[in-house]
């Protein structure tokens, strides 16, 4: 059954597995009991209802107040197929023998198809020192089997219980939320631990928690289809002519392209060339920034008689403050395919790099994203800033350069007392170019090449 998140069922290998007893795990404010109320307002229905129990943890009161901010959240179904009950009176009166009678009781009376239990590790200090929870665990879990209805039991657990509690041995499902607060962001990432049938995809995922709930963006470790796949046999010109004075014919479709300089060199102006001879040519393009607002942008582009605004450019703008690198891939990709883009500028890898949390991930990242983008014939350009002004040895290896298929320096160059700005092409896969480092200038008509007799 659904887990009502698209892409958590990607991860879930399809979503949760009936009839079972899934356990949800996670810090206060991790997002348990949102995710528990998606979960049940995705599939109750008045045949087949919901039985949302709390115990006493957070009082029934404040899981519906907080219920009720939330889009998907349906007033009119309290009361038809989703039926909520305070379990927490009962506990402090009769004990945990009492919630299993209580427990059994609501079944027979509501035939339900989900029961949730929030939270179900509050129960474990009504035990005593008896040994009781593991007899009370032992009864409820054989009722609900014998019992149709598939439970989410949510709780505050951490990591090293999953060994310890009994409640994990019985669980068909285990799935841990996590957050991470620091001063610039809060990052929050989901693990599947155990999954009935198997079948889920391993290693953490992150999500973002907003009024519709728990979205997860899955991680993107592989290309899409590892298949072999035929790549176009077209060379096409980038569009920027110092560019294409040194390349021979031009570059294949679909290559990957990183430019890479210190500030103020001309990165951006490359990109907007590239971008723009394509729609000029009438064919769909993006431009990712996070280093420039539409505003701005659309003021360098105009300088050249090229517009933001065209109908066929699609400008995908994010701040680089609390940017989420998972949510950013899976809004590009998704656009790509939608627009049917044949180009795609991405300004800044640096942006990226800083938002994304270790190199690992971000390598991830990159490497599905050329993969994707080079099976569907989209070329990308990449940006990237160099630190140095004069004299770069060497571009760091986060900068993508093993990956790219294009690879083009640009720095400065001082002499006479003035700067002028120069042009290396690196490195074209599957193709030849012309060697050496050429001096340009930013012109009227963009970016050219100086002629080589009249260069110093």
């Amino acid at each position: 059954m659904t887990s009502g998140s698209d892409l958590l069922d990607v991860v879930l290998g399809g979503g949760l597995p009936r009839d079972a007893i899934i356990l949800v795990m996670g810090a206060p404010g991790a997002g348990k009991t949102i995710f528990a109320q998606q979960w049940v307002f995705a599939n109750a229905t008045p045949e087949g209802s919901a039985l949302y129990l709390s115990t006493v943890s957070e009082p029934l009161e404040k899981i519906l107040r907080y219920g009720q901010t939330l889009s998907f959240f349906d007033p009119g179904a309290v009361g038809h197929s989703v039926w909520y009950e305070d379990l927490g009176g009962v506990l402090r009166d009769r004990g945990l023998p009492g919630v299993l009678e209580r427990v059994r009781e609501l079944i027979r009376v509501r035939r339900p198809a989900m029961i949730v239990i929030d939270s179900f590790k509050a129960m474990h200090p009504y035990a005593g020192r008896s040994g009781a929870f593991r007899p009370f665990l032992h009864d409820l879990a054989g009722m609900l089997s014998a019992f149709p209805a598939t439970s989410l039991w949510v709780g505050e657990y951490q990591e090293d219980e999953i060994q310890r509690s009994p409640e994990f041995a019985v669980a068909d499902a285990i799935i841990a939320l996590k957050s991470v607060h620091s001063a610039e962001r809060t990052s929050r990432s989901l693990q599947v631990h155990k999954l009935r049938g198997g079948g889920f995809l391993a290693g953490t995922h992150s999500y973002r928690l907003s009024e519709d709930g728990i979205t997860v963006y899955p991680r993107l470790a592989d290309p899409a289809d590892a298949r072999d796949y035929e790549l176009h046999g077209e060379r096409v010109p980038s569009g920027i002519r110092a560019l294409d004075d040194m390349l021979d014919e031009g570059y294949w479709s679909g290559a990957s392209t990183l430019v890479a300089g210190p500030t103020g060199i001309g990165k951006t102006l490359m990109g907007l060339h590239f971008i723009f001879h394509a729609v000029n040519q009438g064919d769909g393009a993006i431009i990712a920034t996070m280093q420039e607002d539409p505003s701005q942008l659309e003021r360098t582009a105009s300088q050249f008689g090229w517009s933001v605004k065209s109908d066929n450019l699609t400008l995908m703008y994010r701040s680089p403050v609390d940017l989420n690198v998972d949510q950013w891939v899976y809004e590009l990709l998704d656009m790509i395919e939608t627009t049917g883009a044949s180009r795609v500028l991405l300004d800044s890898l640096a942006d990226l790099q800083a938002a994304a949390p270790d190199k690992t991930r971000f390598r991830e990242y990159l490497y599905s994203l050329l993969h994707r983008s080079s099976r569907q014939g989209t070329s990308l350009m990449m940006t990237y800033e160099l630190p140095e002004l004069f004299g770069v040895s060497k571009l760091s290896d986060v900068a993508a350069s093993h990956m790219a298929d294009n690879v083009v320096l640009l720095q400065y160059k001082g002499a006479t007392g003035e700067m002028s700005r120069t042009l290396t092409v690196l490195k074209t896969r599957a193709t030849d170019h012309r060697s050496g480092v050429r001096d340009f200038q930013i012109t009227a008509d963009g970016i050219v090449l100086v002629p080589a007799q009249t260069a110093e």
